[in-house]
Order: C-alpha cells, then sequence, then structure tokens
C-alpha cells in the first residue's frame, strides 16, 4: 500500500524490477542502400564480441549526443549527422570487476557519411552492417532489440 505523499517509481523499459542510476549515451549509426533501404551498424564489445551500439559516459563540455557522435567514431569509425533529440533508450546490466550495474542508455541516431579506415578502437571491435530486423535478432539487450525493430518500422 502506497501513500499519497510517496514519489510514484518510474519503472524502467526492458521489463527491469529497479530503475538505472546512471546512465550512458549511445550513438545509432544508420545508413541508406542504393535501394533505400536502412541498415545499422552495430559492432562487437571488447569484452564479451556481443553485439552492442557504441555508447560510453556524458562528457564534460559535450551535449549528450555529440558524445555519443565522439564514441561512435572512436569505437567505429563511423562520421556523419548526429540527432540532437533521443530516438528512445534502454537498459543493461554493465558488467564490472565483480559486479554489475543497471545503466539506461539514452540513443542518438547517426546518418554516417563517412567510415574511416583508421580509428582508435579499430583491432579491438568489428563492424557490421545490417537491416535493423536482423540487428535486432543478434543483440543480447531485449530493450535495445525492441528499439532497433521501431527503427526499422
Amino acid at each position: 500500500m502506497t501513500s499519497k505523499n510517496a514519489k510514484k517509481e518510474e519503472r524502467p523499459r526492458g521489463n527491469q524490477e529497479r530503475p538505472a542510476t546512471r546512465r550512458q549515451v549511445a550513438a545509432l549509426p544508420f545508413r541508406r542502400t542504393a535501394d533505400g533501404d536502412v541498415e545499422v551498424l552495430l559492432i562487437t564489445s571488447r569484452e564479451t564480441g556481443r553485439y552492442i551500439i557504441p555508447k560510453g559516459w556524458p562528457m564534460k563540455r559535450l551535449s549528450d549526443s555529440d558524445a555519443a557522435a565522439k564514441e561512435a567514431f572512436e569505437e567505429a569509425g563511423v562520421i556523419g549527422k548526429i540527432k540532437r533529440r533521443p530516438i528512445g533508450d534502454y537498459i543493461y546490466w554493465k558488467r564490472l570487476e565483480r559486479s554489475f550495474e543497471l545503466l539506461k542508455v539514452e540513443v542518438y541516431a547517426l546518418e554516417v557519411q563517412k567510415q574511416r579506415k583508421e580509428w582508435p578502437e579499430k583491432s579491438s571491435r568489428k563492424c557490421e552492417w545490417l537491416s535493423p530486423k536482423d540487428a535486432a535478432k543478434v543483440v543480447s539487450e531485449p530493450g535495445l532489440s525492441n528499439l532497433l525493430k521501431a527503427f526499422g518500422a
């Protein structure tokens, strides 16, 4: 039973039981094919090799969207036009040295104009261009999968 003065707890997406306490920002790199179809870029995580999108912590002196674009360059070598408002968010469990932390990730669409031949984390990640539908099948986080499905709709 709740009191009238109890603050309503916001339930995060992805059917998790408690809200994330910290947040990250991410870019969803995308491009259009010659046929007009949309493809999204997934990268592998450095530690587990699972498919993810470029993400990281908010940065001082950068807007969240610019921080997401910077992560996309560092992790995937892509440069483009970043949307200023997030297209959605998801939550996931970040693996720490001896525990896990529940994080909320705000996702910004990045229309890719160029992918460099070299970038800071090229040797530690793989990149894969996929349809949003196929990308949704290979990511592990249910919230990210739902976001990808909606992006491709």
